[in-house]
């Protein structure tokens, strides 16, 4: 039986939140750029921290909040995956996890692997552990992006130490295939080199994709892979502050084991307590709603750009509520984005943050209401219509 979708929250309801999607622009401007959905949040979290908030439960994180066994269960029903729980710590956030692994795996001055169009703070998480970025763009295939696997063995060949992944990717949406991680780890197995997958978006791959763990890939990915993950995208906790670090083989475990206890002092109570909410049985049937939703607003925005953006491209994505739009035949220039939030109204992720690939593109976060999207993508319809009987009457 299919879930039921998942209703948004009203426009004026949402218009009260105080975090950044409601708070960086004004009223007139709709905000579909940073990665916030516009949802209620699952009724187990939303009973887990008011009851917390009740008891005045605001102290340090315990160091067993009991994030580690939840995520066990949902990494095996959602995933089939088999994780260890002593093969998991918990930190601030999936950046903060990043860097920390990458300071584990590396020495000043290496050079680490990107795959760009990618998530911008993987730029900065780099230079932080001491390092220098390599990019290796993503191939663009008739159908998808995939990982230039020719191009990574390159770059270890040539010295490089670790690779960022990003799978699911953002901000494509490409859930990357088994044969292709584990072709992956093959590579770095073979360099003596480490990947450090990023996963937080996985819990949102749609039904009929099947999602990879790194770690589960193959034999070789447990041996070089270590993965920072977390509920805060699928379940909208981005402001409560908590990750897992993940390992899968003894060696990468007793690496992560070494990290400094304030590595996982960081983690945020109340991230802790949504977290294990969030990770129950009782939040599947409201991830399954969401799910639905989302592949609604997928589809609907191609129906959309179709219609109103025709000069726009896009794919469908695997996973998230993050779309990719090249914008470059409307002749908006390398950051269409500008353009669309000073004369359309409506606030969108800037295409280049995410690499020279991104030049032409925009990033659009789907996860809201199917009038707000519509409304959002006339707004810019209305706005290339006008450019171009401008240019016509020119």
């Amino acid at each position: 039986m299919t879930a039921a979708p998942l209703q948004a929250l009203p426009i004026d309801e949402l218009r009260q939140r105080s975090s950044t999607k409601w708070r960086r622009y004004p009223a007139d401007v709709l905000p579909l750029f940073v990665a916030e959905t516009d949802f209620p949040l699952a009724p187990a979290i939303t009973a887990r921290l008011a009851r917390a908030v009740e008891l005045g439960d605001t102290g340090y994180t315990p160091p067993e909040p009991g994030i580690r066994e939840a995520y066990v269960g949902f990494a095996a029903r959602r995933f089939g995956w088999d994780v260890e729980p002593h093969r998991i710590r918990t930190t601030c956030d999936v950046m903060m996890g990043v860097v920390e692994l990458l300071r584990l795996v590396t020495t000043p001055g290496d050079r680490v692997i990107v795959t760009p169009p990618v998530y911008p703070p993987f730029y900065d998480g780099v230079p932080e552990a001491g390092c220098e970025v390599e990019r290796v763009p993503l191939l663009e295939t008739d159908d998808d992006w995939e990982l230039d696997l020719a191009g990574i063995e390159a770059a270890f060949a040539a010295g490089a130490t670790a690779m960022l992944l990003c799978n699911p990717h953002n901000p494509t949406g490409t859930v990357h295939s088994k044969e292709s991680l584990a072709a992956l780890a093959e590579i770095a197995d073979r360099h003596g080199a480490h990947i450090i997958s990023d996963e937080i978006h996985s819990p949102l791959t749609q039904p009929g994709v099947v999602f990879t763990p790194f770690l589960a890939a193959s034999d070789a990915a447990a041996r070089v892979g270590l993965t920072v993950t977390s509920a805060s995208k699928a379940f909208n906790l981005a402001g409560l502050k908590c990750a897992l670090m993940v390992t899968a083989s003894d060696r990468t475990t007793a690496m992560v084991d070494a990290l400094p206890d304030e590595v996982e002092w960081r983690t945020g109570l109340f991230g802790a307590l949504a977290g294990v909410a969030a990770f129950d049985p009782q939040s599947d049937a409201w991830l399954d709603s969401l799910l639905v939703t989302l592949d609604q607003n997928r589809r609907l925005l191609g129906d959309l750009l179709a219609e109103h953006v025709p000069g726009a491209r896009y794919r469908i994505p695997d996973a998230g509520y993050l779309a990719w739009v090249d914008l470059t035949a409307l002749g908006w220039g390398d950051n269409p984005a500008v353009k669309v939030l000073r004369d359309a109204k409506v606030a969108l992720h800037f295409g280049p943050m995410f690499g020279a690939e991104g030049n032409g593109h925009v990033r659009v976060n789907i996860g809201c209401a199917p009038d707000v999207l519509r409304e959002a993508v006339e707004r810019i319809g209305a706005l290339a219509r006008a450019d171009a009987e401008a240019a016509t009457a020119s």
